[in-house]
């Protein structure tokens, strides 16, 4: 029972700060919106789609790497963080002279516009930002830090929304107010990250992990080796932009401005799924390498399986939530933007699928057989290039969602498969598919069924169906809150 409450304990440490920026970010998207027209919030979307790009080839899959080797006995993590840290910023520096030569043309593909000096500026320092942001945050993650990890997501989008009023008041209705928000506001969290870095390193702070000092050993990791182990996740990053970013690109192809305007503020509304992802993520990767490095195999496979049950019962019992007040929180976003209601539903598969994906992919992870991710990664793109390919241009965005979605129910099953296969949980896939099928069907009905009280009665059935089938998380997760309350009215 204390093991389970300092894990549950550790997750609300991360948990509460993704939380508040989820507040945040509900006040966030409605300002973006109402300053921003329809086209310009799109050309805002390219420049995430462009700058992420970059990243994953400066990368490396070298933050895969860090992840794998961090709580390896006897390791050396300064060196390994410089390790890290240099290599990726060497490949940065050659796409930085490539992209310099180009700009001219790749920023009037990606915005249709001629761009002034500012916007290369920002594509570059965004990049550099984010190698740094990176691998500084990962090792606050890496010493399950939670309250700063949380602290610092705060700080972050508070300033966000500041800097967007500041920009707003100059550039007008102008995408580089996005662009100059979101550069700026990382560029200030990433400095107190490398401040307190520094600190570590030079004896000032001591990190602590479970209680115990965290120390830093000799054994140093070869670049050569944690090239090779990272190298195969740039097929599986990109796979991740293309699911992310390729429906932007189609619709930008397809269709115009306009609709992706409208595709991407349907995306920020999935920020409420996506902010339970991003929470979880940060916690599990962490715990999940720590559990199978110390831990007993069979103790390590049912704590998987256990997390799994529950961690797929509240994302499936949140995504048919979010689907049926999807046209309530629509309406924050201004009258412009109502056609997300329809784009919504399928998009909300996409942080579902991925988190529990986290899960059952560990597997591949810890017997570095990351190749199986390489194939389930190809065969998803080439499903995601022709789904939007033959989508799009007959359904706008809600066949770019349609697509997306799909494609992360491909991934997670060919995935999933593969982990299986070379580390045996036996994770229960058979209510995962129902589940799936249940969400996949509420997602048609919300995509093209006008009536909120046919697509309202399906979701509460639904909801229903999920709680009988998942009934033993139910019971356990009803049975761990009322222990709390318990415990809370005997202190009181």
């Amino acid at each position: 029972m204390s093991n389970k409450k300092s894990a549950f304990g550790s997750f609300l440490s991360f948990f509460y700060g993704n939380f508040i920026v989820l507040l945040l970010g509900f006040v966030q998207t409605p300002i973006v919106t109402r300053l921003m027209s329809t086209d310009e919030y799109g050309r805002a979307g390219m420049f995430e789609a462009a700058v992420s790009c970059i990243y994953i080839f400066a990368i490396l899959g070298l933050d895969q790497s860090f992840i794998r080797y961090y709580y390896k006995k006897n390791i050396d993590r300064d060196y390994l963080m410089r390790s890290c840290l240099k290599t990726t910023l060497m490949i940065v520096a050659g796409l930085i002279v490539i992209y310099l030569f180009t700009a001219e043309y790749v920023n009037y593909w990606l915005f249709k516009r001629n761009t002034s000096l500012d916007v290369t500026i920002l594509v570059i320092g965004y990049t550099i930002i984010s190698v740094f942001e990176r691998f500084l945050f990962l090792d606050v993650r890496m010493q399950q830090n939670g309250k700063l990890y949380s602290n610092i997501n705060i700080s972050q989008k508070v300033l966000n929304i500041l800097l967007i009023f500041g920009t707003a008041w100059f550039l007008g209705n102008d995408f580089r107010v996005a662009l100059y928000a979101m550069t700026v506001s990382w560029g200030i969290t990433t400095l107190f990250l490398g401040i307190r870095y520094f600190l570590i390193r030079t004896g000032k702070i001591k990190p602590v992990v479970n209680g115990e000092a965290l120390t830093n050993g000799t054994e140093k990791v070869s670049i050569i080796e944690l090239i090779k182990y990272g190298y195969p996740f740039i097929m599986v990053l990109l796979m991740e932009w293309l699911l992310s970013s390729c429906d932007s690109i189609a619709l930008k192809t397809w269709s115009d401005y306009n609709e992706l305007g409208i595709y991407r503020a349907a995306v920020k509304i999935i920020v409420l799924l996506v902010t339970f992802k991003n929470t979880f993520l940060a916690y599990w990767s962490p715990v999940a390498m720590e559990r199978y490095e110390t831990g007993k195999e069979e103790e390590t496979k049912a704590f998987f399986r256990q997390a799994f049950r529950i961690v797929r019962f509240f994302c499936v019992l949140a995504a048919i939530g979010l689907i049926m007040f999807r046209q309530v929180i629509v309406l924050l976003l201004g009258a412009k933007y109502r056609g997300a209601d329809k784009i919504i539903p399928f998009l909300t598969l996409m942080p579902i699928f991925a988190m529990m994906f986290e899960i059952t992919v560990q597997g591949i992870k810890f017997q570095k057989k990351n190749m199986y991710l390489n194939i389930a990664s190809a065969v998803t793109i080439v499903f995601n290039i022709c789904g939007n390919a033959i989508l799009v241009p007959r359904l706008a965005g809600v066949g770019a969602a349609i697509t997306t979605g799909l494609s992360y129910i491909i991934y997670f099953a060919i995935g999933s498969f593969f982990s299986e296969r070379v580390y045996r949980v036996r994770y229960d896939f058979i209510r995962t598919a129902v589940d799936g099928i249940l969400l996949v069907i509420l997602a048609f009905a919300a995509s093209f069924i006008d009536s909120i009280v046919i697509t309202t009665v399906m979701a509460i059935g639904f909801i229903l169906a999920v709680c009988i089938i998942e009934r033993d998380s139910l019971i356990l997760s009803f049975n761990y809150g009322l222990s709390v309350l318990q415990k809370f009215i005997r202190r009181k």
